[in-house]
């Protein structure tokens, strides 16, 4: 996935752009400080993806994303920025942005927002590939209607299970298992998040029964089979 960094401050566009190459399948491929280099840009490098500020010198983040989305082959925005007022956010959102960061933020919070734009990605691809046509777990997997309708509350889990240690947890092992082939066992986890193995194995099981996670066996030279566990979405 080709991205573009568009911040007026130079430090800044640099720590975004060190956040993005961290998460694999993901590309910076150039910068732009200006509104207008943004434009102009867009248009040579035909990214997939911009990383948009909204505040700019020559013209705001706002003006920026309406050309954009204007132009006759439109991309893919992400608003990075440390404006929070409502009408800026609703203003992004009906502009198109598919992801609205606030600044300062980690970098885990954008591995998550560029992973779930690379899962929509997919789910696009997949169907210009096939019919042209998208089933409705498709459509809702685009627009996030699905995730959050996936979304649980603690009388919905198993006794005993709560819903911010369910996303801890579920924050830990995507963490730990980003790279391909990677996994985790409940011990590895345990330590990760700072409770009992005991408790967090149920986590995990709990995510591979809601298909979140999967699970694998590995073997030792001795003993019972390690469960090893990998974040699937």
């Amino acid at each position: 996935m080709r991205v573009l960094v568009v911040d007026d401050d130079f430090m800044v566009a640099r720590v975004h752009r060190k956040f993005v190459e961290r998460v694999p399948g993901f590309e910076v491929v150039g910068e732009a400080r200006t509104g207008t280099e943004a434009i102009d840009a867009v248009r040579e490098l035909r990214p997939d993806l911009v990383l948009l500020d909204i505040y700019l010198p020559d013209m705001t983040g706002l003006e920026v994303l309406r050309s954009l989305r204007a132009a006759t082959d439109p991309v893919d925005v992400l608003v990075v920025s440390a404006a929070r007022d409502l009408e800026t956010v609703q203003e992004a959102f009906r502009g198109g942005a598919v992801q609205y960061l606030i600044k300062p933020f980690t970098a885990e919070a954008m591995r998550d927002r560029l992973t779930e734009f690379q899962r929509r990605h997919r789910s696009v691809q997949s169907a210009v590939a096939g019919s042209g046509e998208m089933a409705q777990r498709e459509v809702d997997a685009l627009f996030g209607a699905a995730s959050a309708a996936r979304r649980p509350s603690d009388a919905e889990l198993p006794k005993g299970l709560t819903v911010q240690t369910l996303q801890l947890v579920g924050s830990a092992l995507r963490s730990a298992t980003s790279d391909e082939g990677a996994t985790l066992s409940s011990a590895e986890c345990a330590d990760e998040v700072g409770l009992a193995r005991v408790s967090v194995r149920r986590y995990l099981e709990h995510l591979v029964t809601t298909g979140h996670a999967e699970v694998s066996l590995r073997y030792g030279r001795a003993g019972r089979p390690e469960r090893r566990y990998r974040w699937v979405g």
